[in-house]
């Protein structure tokens, strides 16, 4: 019988970079490589309930925010009013909301659907209403946070973050007209 000593294997679990704050997801055979935002390998185990851990990053995360932020805007369809973008691996995908309601989470059903343990099968939905658009968490387990906040319901403005599991889509709202909402800024991001 083979005897296994602590710290041999990462295991299961999310660990959180130590310089950067990103959070890795590794399944049991997964090794715990470099980390994919800053290079560093300092991880530390992280708790998926840590307010903490959701965050809006100073400096340099501002920065990918707003340039995430200025990409999706270029990419997004002007005749739709909402999308949300998000990361999936370093590919950035703009999703269109087509739909009165919108299903975030790892069933099949979803529409935005995320193949990830830290996201419930049903975990948020996003609801198109006259007065704007709406996040709400679906009784998730992990909780949805809007810019760093957990939410149950709140509607949502141009630009917000949201974060679900461990993926951070930003929401971009436009009047659908083929012209950007009024508050956007479809240059380069904002430097104050």
């Amino acid at each position: 019988m083979e005897s296994l000593t602590s710290g041999t294997m990462a295991g299961t679990g999310s660990f959180r970079c130590e310089n950067c704050g990103y959070v890795v997801t590794l399944a049991a055979t997964e090794k715990l490589g470099a980390c994919p935002s800053c290079g560093e390998n300092d991880y530390a185990r992280a708790s998926l309930f840590a307010a903490g851990r959701f965050q809006r990053r100073a400096a340099s995360g501002l920065d990918e925010h707003d340039d995430l932020l200025r990409r999706a805007r270029e990419l997004r369809d002007p005749s739709i009013a909402a999308h949300v973008a998000f990361l999936d691996g370093e590919q950035l995908r703009v999703v269109p909301l087509t739909v009165e309601t919108t299903r975030i989470g790892r069933t099949l059903t979803a529409e935005i659907r995320f193949d990830d343990p830290t996201v419930s099968r049903r975990h948020a939905l996003l609801v198109q209403r006259e007065d704007g658009l709406y996040v709400l968490d679906d009784r998730s387990l992990n909780g949805v946070f809007v810019d760093g906040e957990r939410i149950t319901s709140r509607r949502v403005d141009d630009g917000d973050e949201l974060v679900v599991g461990r993926h951070r889509l930003l929401v971009l709202i436009g009047d659908g007209s083929g012209q950007a909402h009024a508050g956007a800024d479809l240059s380069s991001p904002s430097t104050a």
